[in-house]
């Protein structure tokens, strides 16, 4: 071997250190992909509308509301109306759930944890926002309770506060689903014969092929797309008006 080149065939670098949580979460996620045949549908969610509001909201002092509680909101609705993907899958079978504790996808700085926003059938969007809110305040201080950690029937992934357009996720075992958004971006969008510059926002959802199939993912994206473009930004609203 050459002097000042290193033996291809002998270990280099320096070991990365992982945490005890992050190992656990890589673990939890190849056994995912392994044992999970996944399979990812994505779609365009034309956002202006939603982000005028949100801004509007903010700027007359209203409740602080973010996209994210927006989503679970949109996303609440959408799995009561299509519980298909409000899940688990079991050795035994799939089985669907009445209630939706929503896993929300949260990074600290030891790994990523997805504890459950409980009971989301049960909230209006102020309360969702609000409960959102202390959650990940509570996840980020060690405080989350036991009935919020692996009780998740369905998880959301929202990167959308980085310079990321789009990604998929890893489904969580036993959920059968979970859903990838990315950052809200700018573009020209054609519609009928003119071309406007919209937000538009990427949705992309990975599924169980054992539980759920192509079509079905499709139009569980397509109800929410609906939700979100029409969505009602009133506290006091139960949820989003479908379209």
């Amino acid at each position: 071997m050459a002097e000042g080149h290193p033996d291809p065939g002998s270990p280099a670098g320096r070991p990365i250190e992982q945490s005890r949580r992050r190992a656990a979460v890589g673990r939890q996620m190849a056994a995912s992909k392994q044992s999970v045949p996944h399979f990812y549908v994505s779609t365009e969610i034309g956002m202006d509308g939603l982000l005028d509001a949100l801004r509007g909201l903010a700027a007359s002092g209203g409740p602080r509301i973010s996209v994210t509680a927006c989503l679970v909101r949109a996303l609440t609705e959408t799995l009561l109306e299509q519980p298909i993907f409000n899940a688990s899958w079991t050795p035994e079978g799939g089985r669907m759930h009445d209630t939706v504790h929503m896993g929300i996808a949260i990074a600290l700085e030891d790994g990523l944890l997805a504890p459950a926003l409980l009971d989301c059938q049960a909230l209006d969007l102020r309360q969702t926002a609000a409960a959102l809110d202390d959650l990940v305040a509570r996840a980020h201080a060690g405080r989350l309770r036991a009935s919020e950690m692996g009780s998740a029937t369905f998880t959301l992934s929202n990167l959308g506060m980085f310079d990321v357009t789009s990604f998929a996720a890893i489904v969580i075992p036993p959920q059968v689903a979970i859903l990838a958004t990315g950052r809200a971006v700018r573009r020209p969008v054609v519609t009928g014969d003119t071309i406007a510059v919209r937000s538009v926002m990427t949705a992309t959802i990975s599924a169980d092929h054992r539980a759920v199939d192509g079509a079905q993912a499709a139009r569980f994206l397509g109800a929410l797309k609906g939700r979100l473009e029409a969505f009602n930004l009133d506290p006091d609203a139960a949820g989003p008006d479908a379209a």
